[in-house]
């Protein structure tokens, strides 16, 4: 039958007024009269009385017997068992068989009726870990992030060189397209053949305007495509492409190209300074990253209808391209094209780099030390510098001085690292004439990170717990020593010792005949079953014997004389046996005594 308004109305207000116990039979008599179920008849009463009465809250609500303690412990297991991909290994109840197994935690509630003691049960810890901000998903959610301002054009620029997945320029017959059942990971040969043709697509963006400029080259990620394509995005290209000069500040990625010597060189003797952001963070740069994507989907799409032969054709029309959109493009933030937002940047503010050629020596050239002598002064490029306005320096202070390429022939520039290590290049100009050189400095604001969310300070409080470590940089140190969490006083194994292992009965086999051959130990020689060897010396013969005689006689006190030299010949006719030459040398040292002597057999 079809239920009015009116008899759930009815319904729902019996309902509401029923004491405890008799609802039950309340419904079941309208259900029988609807001809519905109990379950309907909650179902249609529920949409009036839900608002009418809202459910009676526990009196426990919000309340758990999991201590702080105990929950910092299992989420730590929980954050310990994870994979570097984010996957959750251990299960809440996993852990917290461990950690008991181990006498970690308890996770017990006493009864207050009757003073049952009862183990607290995995949902309870999961809404206690929730409750309380510990659960692995909240911890594991991402940091917030900060958007980065600057105040003019040419303040920082964004650098990101990308593989080009799509294609790779044959030398011999031009550009190709690389199909995905050709070109993946299971494939590894098809990709190494092309290695040296694949395409790289190098974008830099001022941050400001959005201008970006794009070159294409072949090859792989280096130092010097990083360095040519970068000096090439300074230079002034013509009215039609006005975005140049150098950058205050430049952001790269970590890569062994970006942090090597020629970059580095480059941008010192430019005075400009390099922003290296931290691994897996790519939303650092996003603009650059999203300047990528924009070039993947509005021009690389149009390169499958034209015949590209040459690198030269293909930079030739990403310029052209990204001259148009630069030009025609509107800017999401400042509602204007990236061209005309980039025009707007002031002559004080507009840093033109040098010739290419030149900047390219300015790359190939490594900063040196200069030791500072008593008067402050340094001598660089066969020139004497004044120092004293570097911060902090000191007589005997090895400073690192480099080129200055908007200076002078002879400008040169001294490096200053601050506390929080922020690197300053100070100008200098050669002294002439007893007259000092001018000093300058351009700072580059800073932007920091907000304050740690209770997620953040809870992660950290539970890294610290986990390295056994009292502040962050122990608890980071510990982890890059790949130490074991909580000083390896778990025993992972523990509650699957303790476990009684069943006795199976064993199963009915054969026994294999085995020939098993037989194993003696081989003979050995030992030292004693060797004869050695003797070296037989011929005798000295008397004018050796003497030589030999004469240094041992003085050095006993006795002067060597012809009674010695005839004693010898007389009691060694054929010779000096060379191993009696220490003990006659003792016999004829020794004064002879008075009375007859035996020589030879005979009486002398």
């Amino acid at each position: 039958m079809a239920l009015s308004a009116s008899l759930i109305e009815q319904a729902a207000a019996d309902l509401l007024c029923a004491e405890h116990g008799q609802k039950r039979a309340i419904a079941e008599r309208y259900a029988a009269e609807w001809g519905c179920s109990v379950q309907t008849l909650y179902r249609q009463v529920s949409k009036l009385t839900c608002s009418l009465k809202p459910r009676k809250r526990r009196s426990d609500r919000g309340n758990s017997d999991w201590t702080q303690q105990e929950l910092e412990l299992i989420s730590a297991v929980l954050l310990e068992s994870r994979r570097g991909t984010g996957k959750r290994l251990a299960s809440i109840g996993e852990a917290i068989d461990m950690l008991r197994a181990n006498g970690m935690v308890r996770g017990e509630t006493v009864d207050a009726g009757t003073g049952e003691i009862r183990l607290l049960s995995e949902s309870s810890a999961a809404k206690a870990l929730r409750t309380n901000r510990l659960h692995p998903d909240q911890l594991s959610a991402p940091a917030p992030k900060v958007q980065l301002a600057s105040e003019h054009p040419n303040q920082v620029w964004q650098a990101d060189p990308s593989l080009c997945v799509l294609y790779y320029l044959k030398r011999q017959d031009g550009l190709h397209a690389m199909p995905a059942s050709e070109f993946y990971k299971n494939k590894p040969k098809n990709l190494a053949r092309v290695e040296n043709e694949r395409v790289w697509r190098y974008v830099f963006t001022d941050h400001t305007s959005g201008a970006f400029y794009v070159e294409y080259v072949l090859g792989a990620e280096s130092g010097e495509n990083l360095c040519r394509t970068f000096i090439n995005a300074m230079q002034y290209r013509g009215a039609a492409d006005p975005f140049c000069g150098a950058p205050t500040m430049v952001m790269v990625d970590p890569g062994s190209a970006n942090t090597g010597a020629m970059f580095k060189n480059l941008c010192a003797a430019l005075g400009i300074r390099i922003w290296i952001n931290q691994p897996g963070e790519p939303w650092a740069k996003g603009q650059v990253e999203k300047t990528n994507d924009l070039i993947e989907r509005k021009f690389e799409h149009r390169l499958r209808f034209d015949n590209v032969q040459s690198l030269e054709q293909l930079n030739a029309s990403a310029w052209r391209w990204m001259r148009n959109f630069n030009t025609t493009a509107q800017h999401t933030r400042h509602k204007s094209s990236r061209y005309q937002a980039w025009m707007t940047i002031k002559p004080d503010q507009l840093r033109l780099v040098p010739a290419t050629e030149d900047c390219m020596k300015l790359a190939t050239r490594a900063p040196e030390l200069r030791k500072v002598n008593p008067l402050l002064r340094i001598s660089f490029l066969g020139r004497t510098y004044d120092v004293s306005g570097v911060p902090g320096v000191i007589v005997g202070q090895k400073l690192t001085v480099a080129r200055n390429a908007f200076g002078s022939e002879f400008g040169a520039q001294a490096l200053f690292t601050d506390d929080a290590g922020r690197d300053t290049w100070y100008t200098m100009e050669p002294l002439e004439a007893d007259a000092y050189g001018f000093t300058g400095a351009v700072a580059v604001g800073t932007y920091h990170a907000h304050a740690d969310t209770p997620a953040d300070t809870n992660r950290k409080r539970v890294e610290r717990l986990a390295m056994d470590a009292e502040t962050d940089e122990q608890a980071k140190a510990q982890r890059k020593a790949k130490a074991m969490p909580f000083g390896g006083r778990i025993d992972p194994y523990k509650s699957v010792q303790q476990a009684p292992e069943i006795q199976h009965l064993p199963r009915r086999g054969h026994r294999v005949d085995v020939a098993v051959p037989d194993v003696v130990e081989a003979p050995r020689f030992t030292v004693d079953s060797v004869t050695p060897i003797r070296a037989e010396l011929p005798p000295l013969n008397h004018v050796e014997a003497a030589m030999r005689l004469k240094p041992l006689l003085e050095a006993a006190g006795s002067a060597w004389t012809a009674d010695h030299y005839a004693r010898t010949a007389q009691r060694w006719p054929e010779g000096l046996p060379v191993d009696q030459v220490e003990s006659w040398a003792q016999a004829l040292a020794t004064p002879e005594r008075g009375g007859l002597r035996l020589v030879e057999g005979g009486a002398a």
